[in-house]
């Protein structure tokens, strides 16, 4: 080839394409589209297991969090108890007194500790009896209505909506 016929553009009759080669460049062009919708479709259904994948193990390690808590914390409601049954029983003179102070200082850094990582106190006395936060071990007549909580016994605990354990409470049968 010389240099002429090399820049010598080339003529319409050369340039034209045959009606076969244009569908078949259609049919690539149909089939590309299909492939880049299919490729598409299936990023975004990975996208979105991701996400789901993402929340479920948020979800997961907060309730793994949560149960590590409640067991340490079930394991420090017993000491709880001991602090409100010493206070609960205390005796009357000035010596005692000064002593009583001292635990109940104690007790309320325990109960300050628990509200701090979200434990609250079910609230039984004076509630209607409920099994999913109370366990009756009690019924005693009272001029209260029936199947209300008269006296608890044994505080109850819970962390978020979770019960640690059941306030162990009295309940009213009426009269």
């Amino acid at each position: 080839m010389t240099q002429d016929e090399a820049v010598t553009p080339p003529t319409t009759a050369e340039t034209a394409t045959p009606p076969e080669a244009i569908e078949q460049l259609k049919i690539e062009l149909e089939a590309a589209k299909a492939k880049a919708t299919e490729n598409l479709d299936g990023w975004q259904r990975e996208r979105a297991n991701f996400v789901n994948y993402k929340r479920r193990i948020e979800r997961e390690q907060a309730e793994a969090n949560q149960t590590a808590t409640a067991n340490v914390i079930s394991r420090i409601l017993p000491m709880l108890d001991d602090f409100d049954l010493a206070l609960k029983n205390m005796p009357d003179n000035d010596e005692a007194k000064k002593w009583a102070q001292g635990v109940s200082l104690v007790q309320r850094k325990f109960v300050t500790l628990l509200e701090s990582e979200g434990i609250k106190r079910i609230e039984a006395e004076g509630q209607q009896f409920d099994p999913n936060f109370h366990e009756a071990v009690v019924h005693q007549e009272s001029d209260q209505p029936e199947n209300e909580v008269v006296e608890v016994l044994r505080q109850g605990y819970m962390l978020g909506d979770k019960v640690l354990r059941p306030a162990l409470v009295k309940v009213s049968k009426g009269k």
